[in-house]
């Protein structure tokens, strides 16, 4: 009893002890779900519903940091305590700093792992980390990453302690936009449509303990409705010999509805029958169970996994190329949606607070989200894939090559400043020349992007650039992205610049009038961006001494109502005339300068009432 009263002791004192050591950032507006958090609750959902085990172990809460230039080696004395997965500049992290191109963050913590995962192997997982990082384990250097969107793992089994506290050390440098590295809107001096910039770790790091003889480390999956099929290839961390099987087994509702056996790495074709289509009125799911079995028959892996049976297509509808959703036509509507938080700008709160968005989309009506430049958690896309939501996602948007040294752009105007760090073609330009190596990094990171998401169900399009920011070898590009994926659409750039390639015909426009797109007998045509209303909303500004603006701006909830119903009416008169497929409004949420959300920046406050959206949004999707 003793011993049980002092590990309570223990624990309680050491709950309390994290608690005030660390604290958010005060200045700026919070969502509701940012009171909540704390170091020990902080983002402990499994990250990775696609591929699911069931040993690891959370490595997300409070770990040591300091901030030192860019040459100076690892320190021996930390600075404070940094609240993980959120990253320096956030509010949520406990630090609040700015980063500079000539820094270098360092964390550090120490874990020890469960008693029973003696005899596994241990890989560590980083979600993300924005930009290039080294990572050190027992204090040997392990490896390094460079890409700020894409998931990397490290096999630390042999840098382990036999028993005891393991100690991790990271060291992040993040030049943001005194580089070509892919960015999206973050920006070190935010202004306008660019943002507070992200640094470091900013998704969940965790360890997983896999059978040290192999293990399964990827499903690639693909459905087939005309067929009614799906194949699945099981990959393993090794080549096997041929006596290794995976026995894969499909579950639709917890009833066994087809199952197989394969080598790893090999292609499964199964037959679904009855095949229940996922769509956003509907969006079914089938459970996919995986079992890696060595020679000796036993099993040494065990992987769960999920998918959707459905086909996004183009085809003639009305004399017109149109988007087609499982070989029936469907019109795209919904929001620009950046993925942005006051409180954890690219990190949400909790998985709570993610989630919320889209059910709110859902709410409104929408059947559609184009992820703007930007890559989110695998959770974010799980929930989608959940609630029925269509994706276009975008690839993060880059420089071609650094304009300006951060020395420079000190004595450079504001708007230089702007407008000089990011390489835009024009509509009358052609592509940028872009240096080979730069080039090489932005295709490595267009892969891991399609290929860690290649099974999301509710991914159908991806965009590969933004009006014209970094844009090169438009055609070439796209074909690339075909060929990773073909059986999803390619919208090559989105908003100007446009070539005559991919599956897509996208302009913005942002006047009141809106521009009619030309009909495309080859391409769908779409509205990419519209809308942009602004409304400010007092309490629930970023920042109120700011320039708060939005394409056009109003004060009241009435004139926003009409202005939001006048340039609705024009989109759906131009499906109805003009054979357009899809539409996207700007925006889901404020972010920080622009107030043109559906909601507050904050989630606080939804400007025009859901339900009144969701009765609008219905005449769209009816023939």
């Amino acid at each position: 009893m003793i011993h049980i009263r002092f590990f309570l002791y223990v624990l309680i004192f050491t709950s309390i002890a994290n608690a005030q050591s660390w604290k958010a950032v005060e200045g700026k507006i919070m969502s509701k779900w940012a009171e909540t958090v704390n170091p020990e609750n902080v983002w402990q959902e499994y990250p990775r519903p696609q591929f699911e085990r069931s040993q690891w172990k959370n490595l997300n809460g409070l770990w040591d940091y300091a901030i030192l230039k860019s040459h100076q080696i690892q320190p021996q004395k930390f600075q404070g305590k940094i609240l993980v997965p959120f990253s320096f500049e956030s509010s949520l992290s406990g630090v609040g700093k700015k980063i500079n191109p000539n820094d270098k963050m360092w964390y550090r913590r120490s874990f020890k792992l469960p008693n029973n995962w003696s005899g596994k192997d241990v890989v560590i997982h980083f979600e993300a980390v924005d930009y290039k990082c080294a990572l050190w384990v027992n204090d040997i250097l392990v490896g390094t990453h460079k890409g700020g969107f894409d998931r990397f793992s490290f096999n630390i089994t042999p840098y382990l302690k036999s028993s005891g506290s393991q100690k991790v050390v990271l060291a992040v440098e993040d030049a943001t936009n005194f580089s070509s590295q892919p960015r999206g809107k973050q920006q070190i001096n935010a202004s306008g449509i660019y943002y507070t910039p992200v640094s470091g770790i900013w998704q969940t790091v965790w360890l997983e303990a896999v059978s040290s003889e192999s293990y399964l480390k990827q499903v690639k999956t693909t459905t087939d409705i005309d067929k009614s099929t799906v194949s699945l290839i099981p990959m393993t961390n090794v080549s096997l010999v041929n006596r290794y099987k995976v026995d894969v087994n499909i579950f639709f509702h917890g009833k066994k509805v087809a199952s197989g056996i394969t080598k790893p790495n090999t292609p499964l074709h199964l037959k679904i029958e009855n095949a229940q289509l996922w769509s956003p009125d509907n969006p079914h799911l089938y459970d996919v169970k995986m079992d890696l079995i060595n020679p000796s028959g036993k099993v040494i892996d065990q992987v769960k996994s999920y998918f959707g049976m459905r086909k996004i297509s183009l085809a003639d509808h009305k004399g017109v190329k149109y988007l087609f959703l499982n070989n029936a036509p469907l019109f795209h509507y919904g929001p620009l949606d950046q993925g942005w938080w006051p409180d954890g700008l690219l990190t949400p709160p909790s998985d709570k607070a993610m989630r919320y968005d889209i059910e709110m989309t859902k709410a409104m009506g929408f059947n559609m989200i184009r992820k703007h430049v930007k890559i989110e958690p695998d959770r974010w896309y799980f929930h989608c894939d959940q609630l029925g939501i269509m994706v276009w996602q975008d690839m993060p948007s880059y420089n071609r090559l650094a304009l300006k040294t951060p020395e420079q752009m000190e004595n450079t105007k504001k708007k230089e400043r702007i407008y000089n760090t990011l390489e835009r073609v024009k509509r009358e330009e052609a592509d940028l020349n872009r240096n080979s190596e730069n080039a090489a990094q932005f295709e490595l990171e267009l892969r891991r992007m399609v290929d860690i998401h290649f099974n999301a169900p509710s991914i159908v399009m991806w965009v590969p650039f933004n009006e014209g920011w970094g844009q090169y070898d438009t055609c070439r590009i796209t074909d690339f992205v075909k060929q990773l994926d073909p059986d999803r659409l390619v919208n090559p750039t989105s908003g100007w610049s446009l070539r005559p390639c991919g599956d897509i015909y996208d302009i913005h426009t942002y006047d009141v009038d809106l521009t009619v797109p030309p009909t495309s007998l080859d391409r769908a045509t779409v509205i990419g961006e519209f809308g942009g209303i602004g409304y400010p909303i007092k309490d629930n500004l970023w920042n109120p001494e700011m320039r708060n603006w939005g394409y056009q701006t109003y004060y009241n909830i009435e004139e926003l109502l009409e202005n939001y119903i006048y340039k609705f009416n024009q989109i759906l008169e131009m499906k109805q005339r003009n054979g357009l497929s899809a539409a996207v409004y700007t925006q889901t949420t404020d972010v920080e300068g622009e107030i043109n959300g559906l909601m507050t920046y904050d989630r606080k406050v939804t400007k025009i009432p859901e339900e009144k959206l969701k009765e609008l949004h219905t005449k769209l999707y009816q023939e």
